[in-house]
């Protein structure tokens, strides 16, 4: 037997101009699966990677957030990455953008540059450049989100990093009962009360959506796969889009009056169909059933 070869530690430096979309870039690689850590002083990257060999491939890929915050520790960071790029798989993502791009960014929010003190934003512009100059020179990816809006930067950095296998989308769809309430997290929510309540039907009262009879009953109502498959069609360009604009999680919701029968085997029926389509993960989930 031929064990498996234990998956290389990753580790990402994710540095750059202050305002030029670290925060953004941290968030899309932590819905990557990236172990992310912000405002890491650059000498405890090491004590972070042993620890996470230590744990065996828990922690496969770390992305650590060092920048000018970290002070006079952060001028150690050049050193201390060419010291481990021999034996860890390190890289460094630069995030830069132009003067303009990132006074304007900087007045929109209303905050001072971290390095401006008492002059002004383009002063704090210039000292940064000048200490990150060498750390640009040496990183493995550049980016310049001048001209990016946050949607455009979160498709840069999931392009760039994430993994070809995972998908790009995770789509919850969930059966529930109106008369428990709307679901609060749904982004599209269908009815499935024009099709006739096995709930009147006295031999499938007690039995639920996931019971076959009940589901035979319910698909071969009239308009019941017609309705289905026209949802189907019709959610395909609402996921792709969500995709192209970034959104990692949606939840699509069908209910019926209890969440017991039409709900659960039409649910049942819709989540086979989208787990068909390519980058889709999908979780069913029955939020009502059991509660009558």
């Amino acid at each position: 037997m031929v064990e498996e070869s234990p998956t290389p530690q990753q580790v990402l430096v994710v540095t750059g101009m202050s305002g030029a979309g670290r925060s953004t870039a941290a968030n899309v690689l932590e819905d990557l699966d990236w172990y992310v850590v912000d405002n890491l002083p650059p000498q405890m990257l090491r004590p972070l990677t042993d620890l996470a060999e230590r744990a065996e491939g828990a922690i496969p890929k770390i992305a650590a957030v060092v920048d000018v915050r970290g002070r006079d520790f952060f001028a150690a960071l050049q050193d201390i990455v060419q010291s481990m790029r021999e034996g860890t798989h390190v890289r460094v993502l630069f995030l830069d953008a132009s003067d303009a791009a990132l006074v304007r960014r900087f007045e929109a929010v209303r905050r001072p540059h971290p390095l401006q003190g008492s002059g002004t934003i383009v002063d704090g512009i210039r000292i940064e450049r000048g200490r990150l100059a060498a750390i640009r020179e040496s990183s493995d990816t550049v980016v310049d989100t001048s001209d990016f809006n946050i949607h455009q930067l979160a498709t840069k950095i999931r392009t760039l990093f994430s993994d070809d296998s995972a998908p790009s989308l995770h789509l919850t769809v969930m059966s529930f009962g109106f008369k428990y309430g709307l679901p609060a997290d749904a982004d599209m929510v269908a009815d499935a009360r024009f099709l006739p309540n096995p709930f009147w039907v006295p031999e499938l009262k007690p039995l639920t959506g996931l019971d076959e009879a009940v589901s035979e009953y319910v698909l071969s109502r009239e308009g019941a796969t017609e309705f289905l498959d026209h949802y189907f069609e019709a959610l395909i360009p609402v996921l792709d889009g969500y995709q192209r604009e970034n959104k990692r999680h949606a939840v699509v919701a069908l209910g019926c009056t209890g969440g017991k029968h039409r709900s659960v085997a039409m649910t049942e029926y819709l989540a086979a169909r989208l787990g068909d389509l390519e980058g889709v993960a999908v979780t069913l989930t029955h939020r009502d059933l059991g509660r009558e």
